[in-house]
Parts: structure tokens; C-alpha cells; sequence
């Protein structure tokens, strides 16, 4: 049975210590404001996208005549 490395980070339920919270306090604000940067810019990407191709109506594509009926109609 392999066993898996105990960390000093997590106690023996696997949660959080009181010394990784600690750790990750001083990242914690610069790290949600990276994210909700990145997940900005990607919704700004999405709506200009959409927005964009939805403005194209299309009008300068040629569309081909139906093709004509034969009168014995194969």
C-alpha cells in the first residue's frame, strides 16, 4: 500500500494549517486581482468577438440561382 508524504501544510484530514494560510496570505490580493484580470480581459475578447461577426449581414456574398427543375421531374 503506497503512502502518501505527509506535508507540514495539512493535517492529518488533509485540510489547511494555520502556517499555509499564513504562507499564502501575502499572495492572496495579487493573486485574485491577476485572475479577475485575465477573466476580464477574456469576456472583453469574447463580447468584441461577438459583437464583430454579428454585424456582418452578409450582403456582398453572391448566392447561387436553385439549380432548374427538369419538366419530367427525375
Amino acid at each position: 500500500m503506497a503512502v502518501i508524504p505527509r506535508s507540514s501544510y495539512y493535517d492529518k484530514h488533509y485540510k489547511q494549517s494555520a502556517a499555509l494560510i499564513r504562507a499564502r496570505r501575502p499572495y492572496l490580493v495579487k493573486n485574485a486581482l491577476t485572475g479577475l484580470g485575465i477573466f476580464g480581459f477574456c469576456m472583453g475578447v469574447y463580447v468584441f468577438t461577438l459583437k464583430a461577426v454579428s454585424q456582418d449581414e452578409f450582403e456582398d456574398v453572391k448566392v447561387p440561382d436553385a439549380p432548374a427543375q427538369s419538366p419530367q421531374g427525375k
